[in-house]
């Protein structure tokens, strides 16, 4: 029995420090946020399994090699000479401004079906399925693969979450509200920030809305404000950790692994809020989308102060 599965698209990422028309260096590694989860729930030390499509192409084996490094079980993904790996660029356009540029259309996760979903969910009998709204905004084949996961998980008794990571660029909002609505019914846990909870309940209180309608537990991220955990028995407020940010990417996929390490480790809904924003915390002090995601060692880390020297 798998701890968690996520199920997503992972990506060749392409960074650089200054925009990308004046040419220069350029740092190649592997973006994608159910990927991201599974690299950080594989780091404290959980059994994880990601499931993704990609290309029969350099770009789809170094995804492979990256998160078999990182202690990922990859052996349901699927790789295909039908379309190639997507990739997504960083640059920085401005000083403390990273503009994200993204070439999925048609990629190889795209591709992604309901049987690749079902292979991978009936024969890992996971814990915890992680899901998120980026999947089902690929194509209608990967919203019903997204639906048969979810669907097929909560029957056989699986915790499902999901994360709702709206993307402009892929989807409208009325559009993501649609896809993301249908698969309330099967989700035990929701991730959202503040602006998009909208997309998930057209209540005057989306928080009430959800909880009313059988989602149990509501997580909701704030930036600065912290983060807060919602659940028929109240709310509860965990603080943002104060840290010096490098890079912010991933930092959303840093809170969620946390919490749901927690959740696996059988804690209360407030240490699983001190355990994500800790995480997410150590995250941002590193560039890139997964690199800075800590071991379950380094969660004491955070305690100290700027400048601390460990000797």
């Amino acid at each position: 029995m798998t701890d968690v599965l996520t199920i997503g698209e992972a990506m060749a990422s392409i960074r650089t420090s200054a925009p990308v028309r004046l040419g220069g260096h350029a740092w190649l590694s592997v973006a994608g946020s159910e990927s991201n989860v599974a690299i950080g729930l594989a780091r404290l030390g959980h059994d994880a399994c990601w499931l993704g499509v990609v290309g029969d192409d350099e770009p789809g084996a170094l995804i492979r090699r990256t998160l078999r490094a990182e202690g990922v079980e990859t052996r349901f993904v699927r790789s295909t000479d039908r379309a190639p790996t997507g990739f997504i660029v960083f640059d920085r356009p401005a000083h403390d401004v990273t503009r994200v540029s993204y070439h999925r259309a048609g990629s190889a996760g795209s591709t992604l079906t309901p049987e690749d979903c079902l292979t991978a969910t009936a024969a890992t009998s996971p814990e915890l399925l992680h899901l998120t709204g980026i999947t089902p905004a690929l194509s209608p084949t990967a919203r019903q693969a997204v639906r048969a996961a979810a669907r097929t998980a909560a029957a056989a008794g699986t915790r499902v979450s999901l994360d709702v990571n709206f993307r402009s660029r892929l989807w409208s909002r009325p559009q993501a509200a649609t896809a993301l609505r249908e698969l309330l019914p099967w989700v035990h846990t929701v991730f959202a920030s503040e602006d998009e909870l909208d997309l998930l309940s057209p209540a005057p209180d989306p928080v009430a809305g959800l909880l009313e309608h059988g989602v149990a537990e509501v997580v909701v991220t704030a930036g600065a404000d912290g983060s807060r955990c919602h659940t028929g028995g109240g709310s509860l407020h965990q603080p943002a950790i104060p840290v010096t940010a490098v890079d912010s990417i991933g930092a959303g996929d840093a809170f969620v692994a946390g919490y749901l390490s927690g959740v696996l480790d059988g804690l209360p809904p407030a240490r699983r809020l001190v355990r994500a924003a800790t995480a997410g915390a150590a995250c941002v002090g590193v560039n890139g989308d997964w690199e800075g995601l800590p071991h379950r060692e380094d969660l004491a880390l955070t305690g100290h102060g700027d400048g601390t020297a460990l000797r």
